[in-house]
């Protein structure tokens, strides 16, 4: 699922699971589930994305690209 920005989102906009930045205002994003375990969703920016940042799963430990 992509999200598009913080206006959406109410007063305070969406940020990255696992580098915190925010999620600018039409900055493209994903949220999904952990692939692994379902229980968790998981923000990723776009920049986080590109970079192949790694993220983890604070439920089942599960690192994704």
């Amino acid at each position: 699922m992509s999200i598009r920005g913080a206006k959406f989102h109410g007063p305070t906009p969406p940020s990255d699971t696992t580098t915190n930045w925010v999620l600018a205002p039409l900055e493209r994003g994903v949220v999904f589930a952990c692939p692994n375990c379902g229980k968790t969703t998981i923000i990723r920016s776009a920049r986080s994305r590109k970079l192949g940042v790694t993220y983890r799963c604070p439920e089942c430990g599960f690192v994704g690209p």
